[in-house]
């Protein structure tokens, strides 16, 4: 009995030595407690690090002077300013950039227009169409154009969407001309202050001509004096016109509105008159003896011929009692000759 109690009782207590796992609990929770604390500071590391870095880069971003920043613009925004800055300094220069700036937005206008009209009539057939396919008794909600845009993700109701957006910026475009164009006719107001000066030289010149008294400077020919002399008188006689009409469009002249239409389509059949004598001229300097013979004077010829060939039917849409040409022709035309002119003018400023 002792022998079996001795023997068991060594038996139970290696048996509870095995059954304890003593080790094992004790490292699991040694490396578990080792990887957090490993992890918050490397956190620190990174937040000292980037906290260190922080007041630096903020520092040196509130550091900057604002001579730095004017000086950190790049040079062509200055020369370009400058150069506008000169286009703008006299009353040709600032009616060439109005001119170029009326006729261009004018074109972009008449353009979006007939774009988004034609989008909008393309998307009204095809919703028709989708309608008329539907069955009898079928019942057809129309939404509002914002819901529309809003809840449609459809090609049709991108399409719609983008020619609203288009017609809206195509009004927007023909305001702008349409200011920009009274603009151009307040400052020609005061182009008869220039006509009496040009009047004036060629009377100056007719007196040189007719006195016995030797210049070297050659003399004009009588037909020569006679067109310049058409010419100052058909301009006077344009600006006097249009004057009138704008004053009395504005109620400052005692002018009923068909006087004032008159008096517009008769200012523009004058100066069509002058364009057409001005292609004579230009025509007759070419084929005659004193052609332009130089580079630049070839240049200037077939630019001031390329400005009147322009202008010679818009002058005709615009005497007339209805209109002969659309919007977008009379845009497209127009911008000729102010992109001629200011290309002349922005080279004479460099």
């Amino acid at each position: 009995m002792t022998n079996a109690a001795a023997t068991s009782a060594p038996e139970t207590a290696q048996l509870a030595a095995d059954a304890a796992p003593a080790p094992a609990p004790a490292e699991v929770p040694s490396t578990t407690t080792e990887k957090p604390q490993q992890q918050q500071q490397q956190q620190q590391q990174s937040s000292s690090s980037s906290s260190a870095l922080t007041p630096s880069s903020t520092s040196k971003k509130q550091s900057v002077p604002l001579s730095a920043l004017i000086k950190s613009l790049p040079s062509n925004f200055d020369s370009f300013l400058a150069r506008l800055d000169k286009c703008l300094s006299t009353p040709a220069g600032i009616d060439t950039v109005m001119l170029f700036l009326c006729y261009t937005s004018k074109f972009a206008s008449a353009a979006l227009d007939k774009l988004s009209q034609s989008a909008l009539r393309r998307s009204a057939r095809e919703w028709i169409a989708l309608v008329a396919a539907l069955p009898r008794g079928t019942t057809v909600v129309f939404s509002s154009p914002a819901s529309a845009v809003g809840v449609g993700k459809g090609a049709a109701g991108g399409s719609t969407a983008l020619a609203t957006r288009a017609l809206t910026l195509s009004k927007c475009l023909a305001n702008l001309s349409s200011m920009l164009s009274e603009a151009r006719m307040i400052l020609r107001l005061w182009a008869l202050i220039g006509m009496y000066f040009w009047a004036k030289g060629l009377v100056k010149k007719a007196l040189c001509s007719s006195s016995s008294e030797k210049n070297d400077e050659p003399k004009p020919s009588k037909a020569a004096t006679l067109l310049e002399s058409l010419r100052l008188i058909l301009c006077v006689a344009f600006q006097a016109l249009e004057n009138a009409a704008y004053l009395g469009q504005r109620g400052i002249l005692p002018m009923r509105p068909p006087q004032v239409g008159k008096a517009y389509i008769w200012s523009a059949r004058l100066w069509g008159a002058y364009v057409g004598i001005e292609l004579g001229r230009l025509a007759a300097e070419r084929l005659g003896p004193n052609a332009p013979k130089t580079a630049e004077a070839r240049s200037r010829w077939a630019k001031n011929t390329a400005r009147q060939l322009a202008w010679a039917p818009l002058t005709v849409h615009w005497g007339s009692e209805k209109p002969l040409v659309s919007e977008l022709t009379v845009g497209l035309l127009a911008s000729i000759p102010g992109i001629i002119q200011l290309r002349d003018l922005w080279a004479s400023t460099a």
